[in-house]
C-alpha cells in the first residue's frame, strides 16, 4: 500500500465496513460530498434536515463520521448537518496526517467550509473535532458562525501524562488481542464501564487494530488569534476528563474566547452520555440568532 494511515489494506476494508453499516443505522437519509482541497480529498456525510440550518461536525480522533452521527440525533431535525472524515483519521478522507501542533487543522476546515459554498458556519464538535474548530477560530475567525465545543481538545489540555495510563493496556491489547485489555484502554475515559457502549467499543476495537493510533491532540489555542474571533460560543467540558479536566478548560475558555458560556458537565469522564437537557440546551444555543 502507499502511504496510510492503516496498517492492511483489509485492515481499511474492515474500518469502512463498520463505517458504512453504522450509517445505515442513522434513520436519516445522508449523502456523499467530496471537496477537493490543497491538504487532500475531503469526504464529508451530508444528512438531517434539509430545510435545517447548516451545521458542521467533525468528530473525534481516531473515530469516525459514522460514530459519531450515531450520538448526534438530537440534532437532526433542525440543522442540515455536514459531518466530514477529519483527513489522517479513519474515514474516506485522505489518510494525510496533518500536524496537530500547529494551525494547518484550522486552514483545513475552512478550504472545507469553502468547498461547501457558505461564507461561514455553525459549528458543533467534540475532543479533537472541537480542537479543529479552536483552530478553525484562530486563523479564519470570520467562518465560524457560531460554535459549541464539547469536552474540547485545544483550550487547556492536560499535560501528555495524563494518558499514559491507557498506553500499556493498549500495548497488552495489540499483543494478545483479548477483550480485557481493550477495555482497561478505554476505562480511563469513563467513569463506569456502563459509557463503553457497543459502538464505541466496536468503533474503538477497529480503529486501535488497524490504524496507527494518533495520541496528539491539536495543542492549546493562541490567546491572541481565538481572541479575534467574535463568534457565540458554548464550550462544555467534563469534571472527571483525563484529557480535557473541566478545572483547566472552562477558566481558560473564558479567559481567552471573546464571546464564551461555559458548562460543567458534573461527574463525568471524557466518553459519557448527554442528558435530554443538555442536548436541548446544545440545541437552543444553535438555533438562536
Amino acid at each position: 500500500m502507499k502511504k496510510t494511515i492503516y496498517t492492511s489494506a483489509d485492515g481499511r476494508r474492515k474500518i469502512l465496513a463498520l463505517y458504512d453499516s453504522q450509517l445505515k443505522r442513522l434513520g436519516h437519509d445522508y449523502s456523499d460530498i467530496w471537496a477537493d482541497t490543497s491538504f487532500g480529498r475531503t469526504h464529508i456525510i451530508r444528512t438531517g434536515n434539509p430545510e435545517g440550518i447548516p451545521l458542521l461536525v467533525f468528530h473525534g480522533g481516531n473515530s469516525t463520521t459514522a460514530y459519531t452521527l450515531l450520538s448526534c440525533g438530537f440534532l437532526m431535525k433542525d440543522f442540515l448537518i455536514y459531518a466530514v472524515d477529519t483527513i489522517g483519521h479513519p474515514g474516506k478522507s485522505a489518510p494525510v496526517s496533518l500536524s496537530p501542533k500547529n494551525y494547518d487543522y484550522g486552514k483545513w476546515a475552512g478550504k472545507v467550509i469553502d468547498s461547501l459554498g457558505y461564507k461561514s458556519m455553525r459549528c458543533f464538535s467534540g475532543s479533537f473535532g472541537a480542537g479543529i474548530i479552536a483552530k478553525t477560530m484562530c486563523i479564519c475567525p470570520e467562518k465560524v458562525e457560531k460554535a459549541v465545543l464539547y469536552i474540547p481538545s485545544g483550550i487547556n489540555n492536560a499535560p501528555s501524562a495524563a494518558s499514559i495510563k491507557m498506553a500499556l493496556p493498549m500495548m497488552m491489547y495489540l499483543i494478545t488481542h483479548k477483550d480485557k485489555w481493550l477495555r482497561r484502554t478505554l476505562m480511563p475515559l469513563t467513569v463506569s464501564e456502563n459509557d463503553i457502549t457497543d459502538d464505541l467499543y466496536e468503533t474503538a476495537k477497529m480503529s486501535i487494530t488497524y490504524t496507527k493510533v494518533k495520541a496528539g491532540m491539536p495543542s492549546n489555542a493562541s490567546a491572541k488569534l481565538i481572541g479575534r474571533c467574535s463568534a457565540k460560543t458554548l464550550v462544555m467540558a467534563a469534571e472527571k476528563d483525563c484529557l480535557f479536566p473541566a478545572k483547566r478548560v472552562l477558566p481558560r475558555a473564558k479567559k481567552i474566547i471573546r464571546n464564551c458560556s461555559v458548562y460543567l458537565l458534573r461527574g463525568r469522564g471524557h466518553m459519557h452520555s448527554l442528558t435530554d437537557r443538555e442536548k436541548q440546551m446544545i440545541t437552543r444555543f444553535l438555533k438562536e440568532d
